[in-house]
């Protein structure tokens, strides 16, 4: 049977259950709560007028939204559209609430939904109410609701909690808790637990009185100082340490332990940044609570005993008795008033349990589900539950900062914050220290070009990072709803992260210069030197590190891009290139970057705007007519004066560009333009906002990719329609076209084979898989236009499953999906489509459609030939394959070799992962009397002869016991220390195979009626 005697048709889901009651009932329980809240008649006339506007909507959109019940998701479209007309109505209806604000607190518990849940259902909620609210509300609706910086907000403030709970937990944790006095623990355990929401409060306090806008770094700064002031006031017999002889204060001298020196080196925090943080929070105390500070060094209390109290302040009762309830209470009135007034978020709800508001789901698929909203101190304080100390990642012996990064104990699990506080500190030690201008042999280079470039490089430089790190970004933004005005702190911090990607910027820069040196055997690197294009990219590379490491709320990925006028396609041609050239970069900023170029290449480069496309009307001229059709091509590169006067940036005295005549050189005749990026598509940070992620998360193994096959550099950057210096005969944007094209098939084999082992298919599933993908990417191309790799991976193996009449279902492929690391709701629930529409009278319209209907009604039409010829009885041989290719589609290629992820898991029952051991590490860390007990595959231990051979020794020297020569070990091994939430995501079992892997020739594809289970 041919493909066309296929017939597909459309399949409509079942209506969903909940318009069986009629909409009358529907827009009576959303009146019901605007009357629960006390919206007020104005503000509910524009709810209701809002709701009835999206009934219809919620009526034939219910089941592609979310994978909870009908009833449900009214509940959390009620909320949403609430929340939307509370912050984007008129503003006199805001003030008709008596007894303060309509807040999303107050919105989310009338509607009985907790907080995590409802920001995992957002960005979809957004993305379907997009048309809705832009016609209500105008096109900057979503930059107005600032949800994406509150739902980042919410993820970092669980980060914090969990930083503060261990943390707390470690220093005042009793051990003794003895059932024969438990009316005098249970007062203990009563002011203890008072004491850990008294640092709680007071760091919130903190937040709003001196930390302007929020970002990680800064935030754990201020926790380290409330430690601090609890370690000194806390009495001392509630300690679960003795000063003297801890391990946590290691800064020690005739003195006595230094307190803040201690706690800088515990967590990497900067000694000069928490002494700031802790005057702050003195005055704090002083201001609110009313205490009379005391030089420590006047003081006489056993608190402050062998304590070098120079420069130390105390508070003589802070917390003691009544003193403790009365702090409590000015703390709880001085937050009530500030929720009130300015915030969205009740943050005591991160260590407190009222209404249970928090919710225990995961936000982003790892552990944060372990961070519940209620603190129990019963829970915590048994004998029984032990806490290691909060040490920081390993990191590669090359690194510089190695010698630091092991703990003598044991290895504490990695964590956003410690993660944060790590790479914070390689900033502050490698990065701070350089001079911020050109080196000289930087300057050698900038002079020998055509002409001197040196005051270019500067001015854009300057122009450039001033926009990145403005008052525009930093300033007037929202923070946890409330919007905070510039002051000196929020200048401070901007011009020292100003300074740390300026300095960044110059390193990298030179070691570029000096590769490229040596690969074109010159000096004169005019071409890459003089590039605008390319140096934007590098500046929005070492600022988004920056940012990155201090994970501020307002200037989150892809902010960057659009303070630079750059596009994700840009980006992605610099990381690797940034990544080589930076040895000292650690590992979690690496894994950021790789992240990144994960992110750019799965989606972001094939939205509408990016300037791949052209490069792709030059490349590929076949598709220029769709590309113009879509209005997919780049806007221009704004200037740099026009960001300059945008941000209302001053030149300084440094030279003006004579209007952008670098722009003139190769670079700009005919160059693929990048826009001013417009983020309107909503992103979901609660996914992806941990981007230091666990080794186990698929990678794309960028910093092997094509290494040597590297062009120079400024070639990359060239005139798209320049000829290429590779000498093939092709253009510039053919060359860039064929390595962006080589990077998204080594990511999609990498996704196929994650996903086929899952599924416990064969390799020759993913053969064919693998020969799909690359089918479509040079044939179909137009395929991936505005739409996510992913998309077409699910609907690729879906298709081959008919074609190898395989029992696999599009429940069970999406289910499987699930699990992987990259997975996000809105690739299987929202595609984009371009079609005519009845409502439209036949216009075509833009739309986002679930994954069965974009199968049937886009996918197959387009595939099926390419699908016809997958079928096993077919020879389909090279020449085949390559018949019908479109113009300039190269030869396809065999699934790549991938090395193994690694950590793997390689049990089912365990928790049990298996990872190459370097020759380097093993020296380093196994000593002769314990290498017997470790199987090294590939070098035998002591004499024995082979892998199995080690593997069977060891079995035996565990399992054996022999008087007098062996020790008999009586402990059984716990596979379960590390978790799966910290290695990520598992692969499944290698090499499983489905028995029914030969089909018939005959291939059919029945039309696909079910729902993905959602």
């Amino acid at each position: 049977m041919g493909p066309g005697s296929m017939d597909v048709e459309a399949s409509n889901p079942p209506a969903s259950s909940s318009t069986d009651d009629g909409g009358g009932q529907i827009e009576a329980r959303f009146a019901d709560l605007c009357k629960e809240l006390a919206l007020g008649q104005s503000m509910e006339r524009q709810g209701m007028a809002a709701f009835k506007e999206s009934k219809k909507f919620l009526s034939t959109n219910m089941p592609a939204i979310g994978n909870r019940s009908p009833e449900e998701m009214e509940r959390y479209w009620s909320a949403f559209v609430l929340y939307c007309v509370t912050r984007l109505g008129k503003g006199e209806v805001k003030e008709e609430k008596e007894g303060g604000r309509i807040t999303l607190c107050k919105i989310l518990r009338a509607a009985k939904l907790n907080v995590v849940a409802f920001f995992k259902e957002v960005p979809q909620l957004s993305l379907k109410a997009s048309r809705i609210l832009s016609g209500l509300y105008g096109s900057d609706w979503e930059k107005r609701l600032e949800l994406k910086e509150l739902q980042e907000n919410v993820a970092q403030l669980m980060d914090l909690s969990r930083f503060y709970n261990k943390a707390y937990k470690e220093f005042f944790l009793l051990k003794d808790v003895s059932n024969a006095q438990q009316t005098e623990d249970s007062r203990s355990a009563q002011y203890v637990s008072d004491c850990y929401r008294f640092g709680w409060l007071l760091f919130l306090a903190l937040r709003i009185h001196s930390v302007s806008h929020f970002n990680l770094v800064t935030c754990t700064n201020g926790l380290v100082s409330i430690l601090a002031i609890l370690v000194l006031h806390m009495p001392k017999h509630f300690r679960n340490f003795t000063i003297q002889d801890s391990v946590c204060f290691v800064k020690r001298s005739d003195k006595g332990v230094n307190l803040l020196a201690s706690l800088c080196d515990k967590y990497h925090t900067s000694e000069d940044e928490l002494r700031r943080m802790v005057e702050k929070t003195n005055e704090l105390i002083t201001d609110i609570l009313k205490k009379q500070p005391c030089p420590a060094s006047e003081c006489k209390t056993e608190n402050l005993d062998h304590i070098n109290t120079d420069g130390l302040t105390y508070f003589e009762d802070l917390l003691e008795g009544k003193s403790l309830q009365s702090s409590l209470l000015m703390l709880e009135q001085y937050y009530d008033d500030a929720v009130n007034n300015k915030c969205e978020l009740d943050e005591r709800m991160f260590v407190n349990d009222k209404g249970s508001l928090l919710g225990t789901e995961n936000l982003s698929g790892g552990a944060m589900g372990s961070c519940s909203m209620r603190w129990k101190f019963d829970a915590f304080a048994s004998p029984a539950r032990t806490m290691t100390s909060l040490s920081t990642p390993p990191h590669s012996p090359t690194s510089p900062l190695s010698v630091n990064y092991i703990s003598s104990s044991k290895l504490a699990p990695v964590t956003p914050v410690s993660t944060a506080m790590t790479t914070a500190k390689w900033l502050r030690d490698v990065i701070s220290p350089l001079p911020p201008k050109p080196s000289a042999e930087l300057e050698r280079f900038l002079s020998s070009c055509h002409r001197d470039v040196t005051n270019e490089i500067t001015r854009r430089a300057n122009v450039i990072l001033e926009a990145v790190f403005s008052s525009n970004s930093f300033g007037e933004r929202c923070v946890s709803g409330s919007i905070q005005s510039v002051d000196v702190i929020d200048r401070t911090w901007a011009k020292e992260r100003k300074m740390e990607a300026l300095k960044l910027y110059y390193r990298i820069l030179e070691a570029i210069c000096r590769a490229e040196s040596q690969l074109l055997k010159t000096n004169n690197l005019s071409s890459l030197l003089s590039n605008e294009r390319f140096h934007r990219c590098m500046l929005a590379c070492s600022s988004e590190l920056v940012l990155a490491t201090h994970r501020t709320v307002v200037m989150m990925f892809p902010a960057v891009l659009e303070v630079t006028g750059l596009t994700a396609f840009d980006l992605s041609k610099v990381i690797e290139t940034f990544v080589r050239h930076e040895e000292t970069l650690p590992r979690e900023l690496k894994r950021h970057l790789n992240s990144l170029e994960e992110r750019l290449l799965e989606s972001m480069a094939w939205e509408k705007g990016s300037s791949l496309y052209n490069s792709l009307i030059i490349a590929r001229p076949d598709l220029a007519a769709e590309i113009n059709r879509l209005g997919l091509l780049a806007e221009p590169m704004p200037s740099l004066d026009a960001i300059a006067v945008h941000h209302n940036i001053p030149y300084g005295g440094l030279p003006p560009l004579s209007s952008q005549k670098f722009d003139a050189l190769p670079d700009q005749n005919g160059d693929a333009r990048s826009p001013k990026r417009i983020c309107g598509e909503y992103r979901s940070v609660l996914v992806e906002h941990s981007s230091f992620s666990s080794p186990g998360k698929e990678r794309l193994l960028t910093f092997n990719c094509l290494r040597s096959k590297l062009a120079p550099l400024q070639s990359t950057f060239a005139s798209p329609s320049q000829p290429s210096p590779t000498g093939e005969g092709e253009t510039c944007a053919e060359t860039g076209i064929k390595v962006f094209y080589s990077k998204i098939l080594k990511l999609a084999a990498i996704r196929i084979r994650s996903l086929s082992e899952r599924l416990q298919l064969s390799q020759q599933f993913s053969e064919c898989m693998y020969c799909l993908i690359q089918r479509i990417l040079y044939q179909r191309t137009a395929l991936f236009f505005n739409r996510h790799i992913d998309q077409l991976i699910l609907c690729s193996f879906y298709g081959v499953a008919k074609v190898l009449q395989l029992g696999l279902t599009f429940k069970n492929i999406v289910n499987n999906y699930r699990k992987q690391p990259q997975c996000k709701p809105q690739v299987f629930q929202s595609i984009f489509v371009n079609w005519p529409s009845a409502n439209h009278n036949g216009r075509m319209v833009q739309e986002h459609v679930d994954i069965i209907t974009f199968y049937n009604e886009i996918f197959i039409p387009t595939v099926k030939p390419l699908l016809v010829e997958l079928a096993p009885a077919r020879d389909v041989t090279e020449d085949k394959n390559n018949a019908n290719a479109g113009p300039g589609s190269p030869k396809l290629s065999s699934f790549p070799n991938l090395p193994d992820m690694s950590p793997k898991k390689v049990s089912a029952t365990h928790n049990v992962y298996v990872s190459p051991l370097r020759q380097s590490k093993m020296d380093a860390l196994l000593s002769p009397s314990s290498r017997s007990y470790y199987a090294c595959i590939g070098e035998s231990t002591h004499a024995y002869r082979s892998p199995s051979s080690d593997l069977a020794a060891i079995n035996d020297r565990l399992n054996s016991y022999v008087s007098g020569s062996c020790r008999r070990i009586n402990s059984r091994l716990n596979f379960d220390l590390v978790s799966d939430s910290m290695v990520g995501g598992a692969l499944g079992h290698p090499n499983g195979t489905l028995a029914s892997s030969a089909a018939p020739a005959t291939p059919n594809f029945p039309v696909k009626r079910e729902q993905p289970d959602s």
